[in-house]
């Protein structure tokens, strides 16, 4: 299919996703799951014409990657209060770091038993299952938060999570990755921590530098326009830099960098400069999503329904047990450590059904190699898990806020 009419077709089933939202919203469900199935419906009544789109997993994994990872995270980082993520930056860390390493731990457990086939899916596939399945994204949700009234603190703690654990298993991913793709390879445990600490410090230190560089350069600019793609050229800067060049956490960096740049343009810019960068990168952000949810169902086939609906229905089933133990198992531990504001349980409920799966989850298993022979496999969960996190959890999060006495509507 040539390029302008594969335009012409993402534009009018943009335009068709539009149209329906109301119906959407009425249903409770996010604007999201109303694209994926709009793409799915899409792409099937074309390969049922005998269509072929020309979308294939390859080159959409480059897109979410790429372009639309970066802007994800920096848009969030921009806008998250700075000053309450400080003073949640405790249980923040503990829920994106420790947390976040135990629920990959038994979420691969739990797959590697209900698989049942150390053959065809050994332990090495079950972890990386468990990698590319523990980064949430609380976005669908949160961005409601405002209109019903949710308090705000429960926002920032869901997507600072978000922020935090992305990077953390994307380096977690990276490192079982290699492992799988070396299995001869004597790989020891203290190896292992310190490329962690590496990469993940790593992005850290990139964004301090990146971040402090663009806010020198955007002293010598005063319009919105310019401020605004000063903030644009800063996040892929600081993501290429970071993942490409010196091979740590791009997303770390993005982090970092967004929060630096959002802490000065929103403290200098109080008039209608930093209300345009805002809104641009709202705009971003909106056609991102928008697009990435409606090629994911272009990519959905039915084939992983009929082939793997065992393994979806594991896979799902052991996130959220290990979701579970790790909002419920550990907040009681997490409440007691010092200098730390504790999550009240109203506030938990919401961390285990609001925790959503999208963009990383599909980033990391559209990468998967396939001279791995459970590729398949793993990419068939995590797209299994997305939508279920779509069309189940995100429906069910505005009930349990509502009986949480979480929802005070403006």
């Amino acid at each position: 299919m040539p390029i302008s009419h594969l335009i012409m077709l993402l534009a009018g089933m943009l335009v068709l996703a539009l149209l329906l939202r109301p119906m959407a919203e009425r249903r409770q469900l996010p604007f999201a799951a109303l694209l994926v199935l709009t793409g799915f419906i899409g792409s099937e009544v074309l390969v049922w014409l005998g269509v072929d789109t020309g979308l294939r997993y390859d080159g959409f994994y480059d897109l979410i990657y790429y372009v639309f990872l970066p802007l994800f995270v920096f848009e969030a980082a921009f806008k998250i209060d700075a000053a309450l993520l400080l003073r949640n930056l405790v249980v923040i860390l503990m829920l994106s770091i420790p947390v976040l390493l135990l629920s990959i731990s038994v979420t691969a457990a739990l797959i590697y038993i209900g698989i049942g086939h150390p053959q065809g899916f050994p332990w090495i596939a079950a972890l990386l299952t468990g990698a590319v399945l523990v980064a949430t994204d609380a976005s669908p949700l949160t961005s409601r938060f405002a209109r019903l009234g949710v308090p705000h603190r429960l926002r920032v703690l869901m997507e600072g999570e978000d922020l935090f654990n992305d990077a953390t298993a994307i380096v977690t991913f990276g490192i079982f990755l290699y492992i799988a793709q070396h299995p001869g390879e004597a790989i020891h445990t203290a190896d292992v921590v310190l490329s962690f600490l590496l990469v993940f410090f790593g992005g850290i230190f990139i964004g301090l530098l990146v971040g402090l560089g663009f806010l020198l350069v955007s002293r010598l600019f005063e319009e919105a326009i310019q401020q605004a793609l000063i903030t644009l050229i800063s996040a892929y800067t600081a993501f290429i830099l970071a993942n490409e060049v010196l091979q740590v956490s791009g997303v770390m960096a993005v982090l970092i960098t967004g929060l630096i740049m959002g802490r000065v343009i929103h403290n200098d810019f109080q008039d209608e400069r930093g209300s345009f960068v805002d809104t641009f990168w709202s705009f971003n952000v909106y056609v991102a999503e928008g697009l990435m949810f409606l090629l994911m169902g272009m990519t959905v086939t039915v084939a992983m329904f009929e082939e793997r609906w065992l393994a979806m229905i594991i896979g799902i089933a052991a996130l959220l047990i290990a979701r579970a133990i790790g909002v419920f198992g550990t907040a009681p531990l997490i409440n007691r450590l010092p200098f730390t504001e504790p999550v009240p349980r109203s506030f938990q409920s919401i961390l285990f059904v609001g925790s959503l799966r999208g963009a990383v989850v599909l980033a990391l298993s559209l990468s998967l190699p396939i001279d791995l022979p459970y590729w398949w496999t793993i990419q068939s969960i995590a797209f299994g898990v997305v939508i279920f996190s779509l069309f189940v959890q995100a429906p069910l999060a505005l009930p349990v806020l509502r009986r949480a006495g979480l929802c005070e509507p403006r």
